[in-house]
């Protein structure tokens, strides 16, 4: 089990980012939140099998087609056993 922190920059706010991310983390099995941030980033957290969190944050670093995402900074955080992935602000 791993977990990371990422938090994405660029036009990510009020392009379905969030409903992108969440999507994506079902359809791998990963855990954990996404949410706007007032500074116009999304942020995320994500733990699972380490393959799927790397998958996850790939597409995460792509997005939806009609976002752009200019970074992603990657951190790695403690995991806290997420029972699944929730949308939130």
């Amino acid at each position: 089990m791993t977990a990371r922190r990422a938090v994405v920059a660029g036009r990510v706010q009020g392009v379905g980012f969030r409903f992108f991310a969440a999507r994506a983390a079902r359809d791998l099995g990963v855990r954990g939140w996404v949410r706007n941030r007032p500074d116009g980033c999304v942020e995320t957290v994500a733990e699972g099998a380490e393959e799927a969190v790397s998958l996850y944050l790939d597409r995460l670093r792509m997005g939806p087609r009609v976002a752009r995402v200019d970074s992603v900074v990657i951190e790695e955080v403690a995991p806290q056993g997420f029972a699944d992935f929730e949308v939130s602000g």
